[in-house]
């Protein structure tokens, strides 16, 4: 063995810690429903831009504490080829806890020279993270500095970390460091730790300012730093990583795309259940099931275009009597009234109820120059047993042209709805086609380029949204479409309304108000043109 492959072996026998046990409180309500380190950055989350960053055969030293099972399901999911030691560490928060804490749980572990990465630091891919043959802080610009820990150098070396909102500085620290003198680094970290244990804010720089006294530290200067630990620089993040997608945010759930294949996040653990069983009975049609756990599952990725973006009329309509044939396989000995009912009824009086735990229906205002009563007296105005005889059929149930995938020689489902009020193996024909028709009014476009209106005043209430000609189009052939196939487009018309009402409560400031109001505005329209 010559003396350079004897460095190469050596330079190999590393470790990466990255602590993900923390809460990320400083991301307010993106963190109520999983950890910080899945928050998706571009197409996937954060944690992947990590682990990405290292050579495949790197061992990975990860600590779990705030839905740490979430972090667990997603790297043996989508790294089943990777080395992970999974830490858990119990007291994550509260009195007692601290990112010290943290590390201090993997010491076992890490017996070895080891990089430690932040789970909110991402580095560009123009830059490089040295092994740790060397002591070493990492460290990049940034224009608010007031948020970071910084460095103090002389020349080339670290002399001191400083806490956050020190004056007196050369570079911010992003959260990165490798450790050659590991020995050391234990030796004063338990040490540390047990005079300090009820601060919670000792983080490794404490440990390092006490190495510094003894041992060398060099600074290694990155130049694409990208930093999620506060909300203000996460959306500088996301602006700087595009997603291959237009993809409607949702706190309790999330979309990831990979190379080959496509992750799905829900906080709910029965809608990935069921989303899996629900795929096998939609066999061919949805892409196949390649994994799955509590929270995840994951599937292959259809190659294609979404129809979204290539639509028109009569690819359109090719794709309605696609749909007539392969999907919609209508039962018409099952009655499905009951599930109807607690479909778009008793599911959307609780939608209205947590709209207005956070709003105040503003009543006796007109809405576009109409004077409208209260939600709850236009849903008593609802022929119920008419709009609840349904279509008992195959359904996808989140039937959206970016769901919908154009194939070199058909069509593929996506993102297929976990249930009908429950049941999985049918539900109404008459969902499916509403959601369709709520799509050609408000797809994904027109809300991620703010194409709606809502405007309210003590009087008046404005809503209005901007469609694109070929939807508006397209949505005429849809609706021959409809009365040509016997359907009955005024219930169409109703549920899409009722679609709006219940999409309301499931997203933030301006767009809920938009969807609440906007679909009261048509679900009267609707009725009045009934009577």
């Amino acid at each position: 063995m010559t003396i350079k492959d004897r460095k190469t072996e050596a330079m190999m026998k590393y470790k990466v810690l990255i602590t993900t046990s923390g809460v990320g409180s400083r991301l307010g309500n993106l963190t109520n429903f999983t950890n910080k380190c899945l928050i998706r950055i571009g197409d996937k989350p954060a944690i992947s831009h990590i682990i990405e960053k290292y050579e495949a055969n790197t061992e990975f030293v990860i600590t779990l504490g705030y839905y740490g099972d979430h972090v667990r399901q997603f790297l043996n999911l989508c790294y089943p080829e990777h080395n992970f030691t999974f830490v858990e560490v119990k007291n994550y928060e509260g009195p007692g806890s601290s990112l010290c804490l943290s590390i201090l749980s993997a010491k076992e572990f890490l017996q070895t020279p080891f990089i430690f990465n932040a789970c909110d630091t991402i580095v560009g891919n123009s830059d490089t993270i040295p092994t740790p043959d060397h002591n070493y802080c990492a460290g990049s610009q940034k224009e608010n500095t007031s948020q970071y820990t910084t460095l103090l150098l002389d020349g080339n070396r670290v002399t001191k970390i400083n806490k956050k909102g020190s004056l007196n500085f050369d570079v911010p620290y992003m959260g990165i460091c490798g450790i050659k003198d590991y020995e050391s680094f234990w030796n004063i970290l338990e040490n540390f730790y047990n005079l300090n244990k009820n601060d919670q804010t000792i983080f490794e720089g404490d440990i390092i300012n006490e190495m510094i006294k003894t041992s060398s530290f060099r600074f290694h200067k990155v130049n694409e730093w990208y930093d999620m630990g506060n909300t203000e620089e996460l959306k500088k993040t996301r602006q700087s990583f595009q997603c291959s997608v237009e993809i409607l945010d949702k706190m309790n759930e999330s979309i990831f795309l990979f190379d080959d294949y496509v992750v799905k996040f829900f906080h709910e653990k029965n809608i990935v259940s069921d989303r899996v069983k629900r795929a096998k009975l939609m066999k061919l049609i949805v892409p196949e099931i390649i994994g799955s756990s509590d929270n995840f599952y994951k599937y292959q990725k259809a190659e294609g275009s979404l129809l979204a973006k290539t639509i028109n009329e009569e690819k359109f309509l090719d794709f309605l009597k696609w749909t007539k044939k392969n999907l919609w396989i209508i039962d018409k000995n099952r009655e499905i009234k009951k599930e109807c009912h607690a479909f778009y009824f008793d599911k959307t009086f609780m939608r209205i109820d947590k709209f207005l735990e956070n709003n105040v229906e503003l009543e006796n205002v007109k809405i576009n120059g109409v004077r409208i009563p209260s939600i709850a007296k236009m849903i008593e105005q609802i022929d119920k047993d008419w709009l609840c005889s349904g279509i008992c059929s195959r359904i996808h149930g989140d039937f959206i042209l970016d769901n919908i995938i154009e194939t070199n020689l058909d069509f593929k489902l996506i993102d297929w709805r976990q249930n009908f009020a429950g049941v999985l193996e049918y539900g109404d024909l008459y969902y499916d086609l509403a959601k369709l028709n709520h799509n050609l009014i408000l797809n994904h476009e027109v809300l991620e380029s703010n194409g709606f209106l809502i405007e309210t005043t003590e009087q008046e209430i404005t809503c209005d949204v901007l469609c694109r000609k070929k939807m508006i189009d397209c949505q005429e052939k849809f609706h021959r479409f409809i009365q040509d196939n016997g359907f009955d487009l005024k219930k169409v018309r109703i549920l899409t309304s009722i679609i709006w009402i219940n999409m309301a409560p499931l997203h933030e400031y301006p767009l809920n108000k938009f969807l609440f109001y906007f679909g009261k505005f048509n679900l009267h329209r609707e009725l009045k043109n009934a009577q």
